[in-house]
């Protein structure tokens, strides 16, 4: 681009891709010329590859020709602005391409530099100007980034900036909230909030805003409506935080008002001592306050007030404990020391301080505690009594006319500290503990976790130098996530840089890179984490200790209690003891927001390198080997259970010879009591399994896990994690050479790319695996690939090829067990005898369909069978019975959690609604499919949506509009390759510029479709050629009138 003065070029990406030479918009051509340019501005002043902009343009299937037909759209996009007065837009580099852009040209860039600034001037305490400055940035979005683009490169860097904006929007939103806007703030987050269902903190921020807008009872009705659509959509609870939050707001908590707006209590008078009274020593045993103590605002403040309740409240009855619990290193001893001494002037009669060593070999005794007390409040040591109970009686008394502050640390449990804590109210306790204390009465229990990266940030700045970090930011950012961001690993890092100032902070990233080293390193002035971490877990029983090494067997992620059985190979009861001491214990966390028998654990990253250690040191490789085998087994076992569970007799290929590690059935039948939930739950688990089983030759293992999740990934829409496993697996089972293992998984490839709309490579994989399906003599897996080249055969088109591939895989089906894959083919034959105008044949064979779908349980193909039904009612105008029917399949693809098939349900349900005469029902369900097709990115519905859209709006009088409907679903054919969608479109769109009075538009289209039929197979042209004669016949009709 021209750097001197000139032109000037603004691009935009935070709305439809548009680019503009002085406020001149430009036609930057087809969608292949968009692609390009959108994946540069995404990378702006940085070089994108080649191959990375090949993927873009043509994912995973490019032709021969790729790289110079993206030269031609390179050369096109340059001209283009050369025609405009601009020069080098778009530079040559050896890897690549580059735009350069700035601030000032490019919105996103001018998004980001706001929303820094806006976070520097929040952190600054500046909250007005902070608030502004969000606002100005969020000003710029115009629209959904880049929307209308569907290269999977671009949609994933448009969903980065989507998420920027949100987290801009929510960090805007908390200082307005700060600011008493609440009242301002609930319209737009009543959007957000629609717009973003999945966001928890925007729902908080709607129901503390409601709240202090005096609307108490709509706050609560936010948190129930959160509840039962978290439960109805995604199988799970709410974070605990929002349900605090609707705690809060019953109980009209003060906390939640602004502050400044709570009345301050009165001062209590100062306590006046008599005369005579000697004067009583006042200890003062706390340790150092920590300098540099970092982040916990909240939990301080709560802590505070907590302990306060003493000062302030003399009709309390019991006394103030709070205790603070969390894993070792967590800081939770420097959260304590730091509150005592934020308090300390609230009890003007001490602090008492002891650190109890709980679970250390040299763990203290309350009877040793209460001598060291007694002597700190002035009991000379002859007088000390010798019983414990003799100590406690006089330390209550001691303190019973005081008001103290004790800090029992490292406590162990309930009998190390009950002798020592406080008769009477006046006084008040914090406890630290690595485990939670559950019957210490009344205590208000503080769980302290790890830093965010923010926080791990501040901390090392604090420590090292703040110009240091800020000089490699991130170097800093790469040492707190292996530090685990756990304040302890932080504060030894620290103190290591900054005893070695001639360090780089990337030197010492480099050396925590190497895991075996990892907890060396960590270490300094003999301050450790293994050393920490060994307290723990010495502490713990022989079992939780071997249940705790081998989970490092397992790659990172959750766990649930299943996995423990299978590492332990013992039952469910004792495994879920063993984690539950684990859990009390700290070395293992909750995970996830399920609860009950659901409940998923992890390691935090420090703590599994330490348990690696551990399981090197303390298990022989064969039985590391024989546990990670028994949990891949078990991991496949419950994987096809839970498949046939929820999608019944379908058919499903599978190595004979992988040893399973099944489960008692009632075990089963509670984990599995709702399969999409389960898989759900352990979906991250699946991909690292792959990996692992790959890694191990485990070849059955892994290519069976793969192929087994796939009907779960496509009804949950996660596309990336099956074309990762399937790679992985693909590779392990050429790797060993695994023929089954090759063809099943480029079967499920071919089914990947049929779901992606990527025919052209579902063709050369459904062929390939045919071969190898053929050449091992597999008939079951020959059917399966016949099945899926029958269905791209129908879709283009090609009805006798369509009709012999299903003929041959129904013959194989038949013979087997697979009921539903029996009726899925019997309703693709019932289709393509429709298409031939044969409804006679066509019935009996939908019929058998869905009685096989019900039979076998398989109710995605159920309501796909229904689906056709509809269709068949729609276009023999039984338009009542067709709503009926397409009403069911949605009943059906909701239940299941089907978002593809319920987008196809609303389709038909809006046809059959326009049919009837009921546009404006019609236009709402048509509506709501096209946002769950775009949500998905499902091309084929969304392009026969936006087909039946144009249709309606042609019928009501709205040709202007119908025209831009049917532009857009005319690319999304021709990027499907689906020639018969497309002629259907260009006739309907023939028809809307005649209505719209613009007939040489109207020219151009009937041009196009007598080109695209002279293409196609004969029986397809001459249906659209028939369409065609028919609109000609009512246009010519309407003209005469």
């Amino acid at each position: 681009m021209q750097s001197g003065p000139g032109p000037r070029v603004e691009y935009r990406v935070l709305s439809p891709l548009e680019a503009t030479v002085d406020s001149t918009p430009l036609n930057l051509g087809g969608i292949r010329q968009q692609t390009v340019l959108a994946t540069l501005l995404l990378d702006a002043n940085r070089v994108v590859g080649v191959d990375r902009l090949v993927r873009a343009v043509y994912e995973e299937a490019p032709p021969a020709t790729a790289r110079a037909q993206l030269q031609i759209s390179v050369s096109a996009l340059r001209r283009l602005f050369g025609n405009h007065g601009v020069s080098d837009v778009i530079t040559t580099h050896p890897q690549g391409y580059m735009v350069r852009a700035g601030d000032e040209n490019l919105d996103a860039l001018h998004f980001r530099g706001l929303v820094g600034r806006a976070r520097k001037l929040r952190d600054a305490g500046q909250r007005e100007e902070a608030a502004a400055t969000y606002r100005q940035a969020l000003g710029l979005w115009r629209g959904v980034a880049l929307e209308g683009m569907y290269s999977e490169v671009v949609r994933s860097g448009a969903g980065k900036l989507t998420e920027q904006r949100t987290a801009a929007a929510e960090e805007c939103i908390q200082l307005e909230l700060a600011l008493g806007k609440h009242s301002a703030l609930v319209g737009e987050l009543l959007g957000l909030v629609d717009e973003f269902p999945l966001r928890e903190r925007l729902r908080g921020q709607l129901m503390l805003a409601l709240y202090r807008s005096g609307r108490q009872a709509e706050a609560l009705q936010v948190y129930r409506d959160t509840r039962q659509w978290m439960i109805d959509e995604l199988g799970v609870e709410p974070d605990p935080r929002l349900k605090r939050l609707e705690h809060s707001i019953l109980a009209t908590d003060p906390r939640l008002d602004l502050p400044g707006t709570r009345k301050a209590a009165a001062p209590e008078a100062p306590a006046v001592a008599p005369a005579a009274a000697p004067a009583a020593p006042v200890p003062e045993m706390l340790p150092a306050d920590i300098a540099d103590f970092t982040g916990r605002d909240d939990l301080v403040a709560g802590i505070r007030e907590r302990l306060l309740l003493s000062s302030h409240d003399q009709s309390r009855l019991a006394v103030p404990i709070v205790s603070i619990v969390g894993k070792a290193g967590v800081g939770k001893t420097a959260m304590a020391v730091h509150v005592a001494h934020e308090v300390a002037a609230e009890f003007p009669g001490g602090q008492l301080f002891a650190d109890l060593h709980g679970g250390a070999p040299d763990m203290v005794g309350p009877a040793q505690i209460l001598e060291r007390f007694l002597r700190a409040l002035g009991v000379s040591g002859t007088a000390i009594p010798d019983g414990l109970e003799e100590r406690a009686e006089m330390y209550r008394a001691l303190l019973a006319e005081r008001r103290m502050l004790i800090v029992l640390d490292n406590v162990a449990g309930e009998s190390q500290i009950k002798p020592l804590l406080p008769g009477k109210p006046t006084s008040a306790v914090i406890v630290t503990s690595r485990r939670h204390i559950g019957s210490l009465a009344g205590a208000v229990r503080v769980d302290v976790t790890t830093f965010g990266p923010a926080q791990s940030a501040e901390l090392l700045g604090r420590i090292t130098g703040a110009e240091r970090v800020e000089a490699e930011p991130e170097a800093t950012a790469d040492l707190a996530e292996l530090c685990g961001h756990l304040p302890l690993a932080l504060r030894i890092a620290g103190a290591r840089l900054a005893a070695r100032p001639h360090w780089e902070v990337a030197e010492l990233v480099e050396r925590l890179e190497d895991e075996t080293r990892r907890l060396d390193e960590l270490n300094y002035a003999d301050v450790g984490i293994r050393a920490s971490l060994s307290l723990t877990y010495d502490s713990v029983s022989e079992d939780a200790r071997r249940l705790f090494r081998r989970l490092a067997v397992v790659e990172e992620g959750p766990f649930s209690p299943w996995t423990g059985m299978a590492l332990l190979d013992l039952p469910e009861a004792p495994v879920r003891d063993l984690i539950d001491e684990l859990s009390d214990a700290q070395l293992v966390d909750t995970a996830g927001t399920a609860t009950g028998r659901h409940s998923q654990y992890q390691l935090h990253n420090l703590i599994r390198v330490f348990a690696r250690e551990r399981l090197a040191d303390e298990e022989t490789v064969e039985a590391r080997e024989a546990a990670l085998t028994r949990v891949l087994g078990c991991f496949l076992f419950l994987m096809t259970e839970a498949r046939h569970r929820e999608y019944g007799q379908d058919v499903l290929i599978r190595s004979h010879d992988v040893p399973l590690h099944p489960l008692p059935d009632r075990t089963v039948d509670r984990i599995l009591a709702e399969p999409l939930q389960w898989f759900s739950r352990e979906r991250q688990m699946l991909l690292p399994s792959v990996r692992q089983a790959a890694m191990m030759g485990l070849t059955a293992h892994c290519w069976g896990l793969a192929v087994t999740a796939v009907t779960f990934l496509e009804t949950h829409v996660r596309l990336d994690d099956w074309r990762d496993t399937h790679e992985v697996a693909l590779a392990a089972a050429r790797k060993g050479g695994d023929q089954l293992g090759q063809a099943a998984t480029l079967q499920s490839l071919g089914s990947l790319a049929v779901t992606k709309q990527n025919f052209a490579a579902a063709e050369t994989h459904f062929r390939r695996s045919a071969e190898i399906f053929d050449g091992i003599g597999d008939a079951l897996g020959s059917a399966l690939a016949a099945r899926g080249l029958g269905y791209l055969a129908r879709l283009h088109g090609r009805a006798d090829e369509a009709t012999a591939h299903y003929e041959a895989a129904l013959r194989v089906f038949r013979e087997s067990d697979g009921t539903v894959a029996v009726a899925y083919v019997l309703h693709n034959l019932a289709q393509l005898r429709l298409g031939n105008g044969d409804e006679d044949a066509a019935g009996p064979l939908l019929d058998e369909a869905l009685r096989l779908s019900r039979e076998g349980r398989g109710r995605r193909v159920e309501a796909q069978v229904l689906h056709r039904m509809g269709q068949t009612h729609l276009e023999r105008g039984a338009y009542d019975e067709a709503l009926e029917t397409f009403t069911q399949v949605h009943d059906v693809v909701r239940l299941i959690g089907d978002h593809t098939g319920e987008a196809y349900a609303l389709h038909g349900i809006g046809s059959a609604r326009f049919r009837r005469g009921e546009t404006a029902e019609a236009a709402e369900a048509l509506h709501r499919a096209l946002v769950l097709a775009e949500s998905s990115d499902e091309r084929l519905v969304m392009g026969r949506t936006l087909v039946t859209l144009g249709e309606l709006e042609l019928a009501t009088g709205e040709p202007g509009r119908a025209v831009a409907r049917l532009t857009r679903a005319l690319p999304l054919f021709r990027q499907m390759e689906t020639p018969a969608q497309e002629a259907g479109a260009l006739v309907l769109l023939r028809a809307a510029h005649l209505a719209a009075g613009d007939p040489e538009a109207a020219g151009r289209a009937l041009a196009d479709v007598r080109e695209l039929t002279a293409t196609m197979a004969p029986e397809a042209a001459g249906r659209v050629l028939a369409r065609l004669a028919e609109t000609t016949d009512r246009d010519a009709v309407a003209t005469a009138g």
